[in-house]
């Protein structure tokens, strides 16, 4: 008979998932900590962004027949219609109208002076909050850095102490723990900097709108009676 040789089973190999939460618990404090600071520095971004939206937009928002109402009221000589208009608005545009209302009879430059400093004061409540944006999207990748490097560090130390016997798995749960911090540093840095220019594109549209809005009062003080 011819001898029949049966070989054992190819052991069956576990397929190993990844669990955020796992790594965040087996990464030490020094990675939870971070991960605790980057989730922080998340929230703090969303809600600025949020706030600073709604703020901007509700600022934009301007009757389509204001600025006729405004010429119509001072070609009339009724100033104090325009002002209650602009009090009736309540917006940015309304308010530097009302600053040039409330200087009429004076000279064309001192009117153009007071509509630029209330200007800059409007642009400055616009522009509220939203460098901390900017400062996010620059310290959260760094912070997500720091991160890596203490679980590079403490990975290196578990190497050393372990001699010539180095757990395989332990070294690749560090390292799985230090990418986790730098990809969550740069989500939330990506986040940040996403979130301040697209405020930023809305603030100088706002801007634009009070430019033109202020150019095309002065025009209306500036022509012939």
């Amino acid at each position: 008979m011819i001898p029949f040789y049966f070989q054992d089973p190819a052991p069956l190999q576990t397929e190993k998932t990844l669990s955020l939460l796992e790594l965040i618990k087996n990464g030490g404090l020094g990675g939870q900590v971070i991960i605790g600071l980057l989730f922080v520095l998340l929230l703090i971004v969303t809600y600025i962004y949020f706030e600073r939206l709604f703020a901007i937009l509700s600022a934009v928002k301007v009757a389509p027949n204001f600025m006729p109402q405004i010429r119509s009221f001072v070609m009339n000589g009724k100033p104090e219609g325009a002002l209650q208009l602009c009090v009736q608005e309540n917006v940015p545009v309304a308010r530097l109208i009302s600053k040039g209302l409330s200087r009429i009879g004076r000279p064309l430059d001192d009117i153009n002076s007071a509509i630029e400093n209330a200007g800059r004061l409007e642009v400055y409540q616009l522009e509220k909050n939203i460098s901390i944006l900017a400062t996010i999207s620059g310290a959260a990748p760094m912070l997500g850095f720091l991160g890596t490097v203490i679980g590079m560090i403490l990975s290196i130390f578990e190497i050393s102490n372990a001699g010539g016997n180095i757990d395989m798995q332990l070294l690749a749960d560090g390292l799985y723990t230090a990418m986790t911090t730098t990809v969550a540093g740069l989500i939330v840095g990506i986040l940040g900097y996403i979130c301040y220019n697209h405020l930023v594109v809305k603030i100088n549209k706002a801007v634009y709108q009070m430019e033109a809005s202020s150019l095309e009062f002065l025009d209306l003080l500036n022509e012939p009676a």
